[in-house]
């Protein structure tokens, strides 16, 4: 099994080290995000679930550990998650339940940390 929250550390680090080879990107990557995570017309606990759905379906476990990690910070709960991993399948058919499982993992190693 992955070990969501570890893989999402290792990540932050290396957009770090990213940062470093190519700061105008990553600055701008960085704006893109916070931009369209901010509440607008949907909350940001609604846009993570949607970058979570999209996630599952693209077969990023990285995303997937970033956003039902940033989901659960903007008040996302286990039934939330679920029925974005279940769209998510409606969407990406087969492998999407397998991704969608490891959204399931991500979310309960959370949980056993706190989040």
């Amino acid at each position: 099994m992955k070990n969501f929250p570890e893989n999402f550390k290792e990540i932050n680090a290396w957009m770090e080290k990213l940062s470093i080879e190519i700061p105008d990107v990553m600055q701008g990557f960085g704006a893109l995000h916070e931009s369209t995570i901010k509440a607008g017309a949907l909350d940001s606990k609604t846009k993570e679930l949607i970058a979570l759905g999209i996630a599952i379906t693209v077969r990023c476990d990285g995303c997937i550990a970033f956003h039902v990690h940033d989901a659960m910070q903007a008040g996302a709960n286990k039934n939330e998650i679920a029925e974005t991993v279940s769209v998510a399948i409606l969407m990406g058919g087969g492998p999407s339940v397998v991704y969608g499982i490891e959204a399931m993992q991500a979310l309960n190693q959370y949980q056993e940390q706190g989040l």
